[in-house]
């Protein structure tokens, strides 16, 4: 199961692992807080999540990301 993430997600996710906040990734990437939050939730609605530590740790698991 790869590839869950678009380009975008994986960008944002991998800030978020940074411990970039969401102002800080939606002035980063040029794009609103809210664009910021919807990647989030649509990830998080992707693996059945329901919290960002939570869809880190699934992507993790997952290979998707790395740490």
């Amino acid at each position: 199961m790869s590839n869950i993430l678009t380009p975008r997600e994986r960008e944002i996710f991998k800030l978020l692992i940074d411990n970039y906040n969401t102002k800080d990734i939606s002035e980063k990437l040029g794009i609103s807080e809210k664009t910021v939050r919807n990647h989030i939730s649509n990830v998080m609605q992707k693996l059945g999540v329901s919290g960002r530590a939570s869809a880190v740790v699934e992507l993790i698991k997952l290979k998707e990301l790395s740490i």
